[in-house]
């Protein structure tokens, strides 16, 4: 269950590098999975699940099943005033991921990444 958004909570979110990362990845690719992440903010797959599990507890993210993978994308039921913030925040600091961009970009285009980035156990 996600909790009650509020200010204070959203900025709490945020204050962390990776997930900022992560929102910031998301506002761009629009929906991303696990291996996309690690691969682009060079960090292993606990820490990079760890964080979605707090940005999904705090309601940011939403997630969904196809197949084998799991996708995230930015929680569209967000309040007006805090999809403005994320909105914002992208806007005025894509430079903050522009090389995790780069990366994701040079493996492939968005489809074909899970299958490229992640190995089925």
């Amino acid at each position: 269950m996600t909790s009650q958004l509020d200010p204070i909570n959203l900025f709490k979110a945020l204050t962390d590098k990776v997930r900022l990362s992560i929102i910031l990845l998301l506002h761009a690719e629009k929906e991303l999975c696990v291996c996309e992440f690690s691969e682009a903010l060079d960090e292993i797959q606990p820490k990079i699940s760890r964080n979605l599990a707090l940005l999904k507890t705090a309601g940011l993210v939403v997630n969904r099943r196809q197949g084998q993978w799991i996708y995230y994308s930015i929680n569209q039921q967000l309040p007006e005033w805090a999809q403005q913030v994320l909105t914002d925040t992208y806007s005025g600091n894509q430079a903050f991921i522009e090389q995790a961009l780069a990366k994701l970009n040079k493996i492939g285009e968005h489809e074909a990444r899970p299958k490229i980035l992640c190995k089925s156990k």
